[in-house]
């Protein structure tokens, strides 16, 4: 396993490397989850690319201090790591909350983002009441208290079935994230608004979305690709939330092609 101090945080990576002169991959989580969801993607593109897989503060084996945060935090933290690691014009790949920090990471290190992958994200994600009530909700209770309606916007209901080890596994990796790590990204996503960082975007963008994403609809992902100058838009089918876990080979098709591209970015 690997850990740097990043910000006064300790942060969990993995570094995949390749040949030298292949492109370079960094992926971004959704909350809730650890990098481990994109093993089935990352597994396929070994060799391609020069990979860096990280938890965000909060989840996984990084440290998950006092919430709340704000989004600039997970940047920050982000740009951090990819200083610690000599990383510069990365394809980012962000998915929901991670693909927020993409934004912002754009905005705040133009020179480290080569071009952008936004799955199943949008630059404004739901309500303040939303988050508020899920920052409630999870500090009386419990993120057990949130797992069945996260996992319905999560996966299709052909992957929520009883006898699906994998889902299963899924629910596990939510429940078991800690509590501050958690309420603290929910204050992150309620305070950040990243549209007018999306309708400036000067590098590169590919847009993707599973066809049943009960968290960021087809429709908002679509709205922010069009809003987006030139993005990619791509939507996988029987696929919700989640399509590093649901969708691993098409998702890995898609980053393999854009990513593999020449770039004017900078």
């Amino acid at each position: 396993m690997q850990f740097a101090q990043i910000n006064g945080v300790t942060l969990h990576y993995q570094v995949i490397g390749a040949a030298e002169g292949k492109p370079t991959l960094v992926f971004a989580n959704s909350l809730g989850t650890d990098f481990r969801i994109w093993r089935d993607v990352v597994v396929r593109l070994v060799g391609e690319f020069g990979l860096v897989l990280y938890d965000k503060r909060g989840h996984g084996l990084s440290d998950a201090p006092p919430a709340p945060y704000a989004m600039d935090d997970h940047v920050a933290d982000l740009a951090g790591l990819l200083d610690h690691l000599a990383v510069k014009k990365a394809t980012v790949c962000g998915l929901s909350v991670g693909g927020m920090i993409a934004l912002g990471l754009f905005k705040a290190r133009p020179d480290l983002v080569r071009s952008l992958i936004l799955c199943d994200t949008a630059p404004k994600i739901g309500t303040e009441k939303l988050w508020n009530d899920r920052i409630e909700t999870v500090r009386d209770k419990g993120l057990a208290a949130l797992t069945d309606p996260v996992m319905e916007r999560w996966f299709t209901p052909a992957f929520r079935r009883p006898d699906n080890a994998e889902y299963l596994g899924y629910r596990n990796m939510l429940v078991r994230q800690p509590v501050e790590g958690y309420a603290g990204t929910c204050a992150a996503i309620r305070d950040a608004d990243y549209t007018d960082i999306a309708r400036t975007l000067t590098v590169p963008a590919s847009c993707v979305v599973g066809d049943q994403d009960g968290s960021t609809p087809p429709a908002l992902v679509a709205e922010m690709a069009k809003m987006i100058p030139d993005a990619r838009y791509d939507e996988l089918k029987d696929c919700g939330h989640i399509p590093c876990v649901e969708q691993p080979v098409a998702l890995a098709d898609i980053i393999r092609a854009f990513a593999a591209a020449p770039s004017d970015a900078g």
